[in-house]
């Protein structure tokens, strides 16, 4: 008799076996699932910096100072300023206005042994005007902290255009290419630092030289970026 009812026994231990496992695995599951998404999520998102403050279709104006290194004259002192219409987060339009002077040290150097010589210069500092414009792109944005302290938003930016550059008696087309960065103090209120190439045909009568020069201006500068909410 006892093995008529031994294939029913065995068929009711197959069923608890399965209802008493079923729970577990469906659980196993569901918290692999759910690991599973949390290590997409994360590695979607990693490395990736909210920007906090946005400078699409808004304007800056900047006032910058610094120094300008000529490639045929001395290095001076060189002041102006700039206008930035930012149209998307990464690409902006800048006018910008550069004045300095150019020094002659070395030929006021051979003035001063040589007094037959003064008439080689007629004008020992002559005024430099830079009128430029540029596309500016943004090519990184992020974040640091200072000392452990308060963190600050920075941009590293690109800019590629050209212009005109101004001198007595002579007006000639320039290229300009540079690199700046600027950080950010409040949602309106910005530091930057700018280092600009301006390539072009300087023609000097006086001194009988006519070649293409690389002018070098470094400039810093505070920046007020309007509307002052991003």
């Amino acid at each position: 008799m006892l093995y008529r009812f031994f294939p029913r026994l065995l068929a009711v231990l197959v069923c608890a076996a399965v209802v008493i496992g079923a729970p577990a695995r469906a659980t196993a599951q569901c918290v692999d699932e759910a690991l599973k998404g949390q290590l997409i999520g994360e590695r979607a998102y990693r490395g990736v910096v909210p920007r906090l403050i946005k400078k699409s279709l808004r304007h800056e104006v900047s006032a910058q100072g610094g120094w300008f290194a000529g490639d045929l004259s001395d290095g001076a002192p060189a002041y102006g300023g700039a206008y930035t219409f930012h149209f998307t987060e990464d690409l902006g339009l800048e006018a910008s206005y550069l004045r300095s002077r150019e020094r002659f040290g070395l030929l006021d150097a051979i003035i001063s042994r040589q007094q037959g010589l003064v008439g080689i210069v007629k004008a020992r500092e002559n005024p430099v005007q830079f009128f430029m414009g540029h596309l500016v792109w943004s090519i990184a944005y992020g974040k640091v902290r200072w000392m452990g302290g308060a963190i600050s938003r920075f941009d590293f930016y690109l800019a590629l255009g050209g212009g005109a550059t101004v001198e007595p008696g002579d007006i000639g087309l320039t290229g300009s290419g540079g690199l700046g960065m600027k950080f950010y103090v409040t949602e309106w209120l910005a530091l930057r630092w700018d280092v600009r190439d301006a390539v072009h045909q300087q023609k000097r009568v006086d001194l009988g030289i006519e070649k293409v020069v690389n002018d070098l201006t470094a400039t810093a500068g505070l920046s007020v970026l309007i509307p002052f909410h991003s």
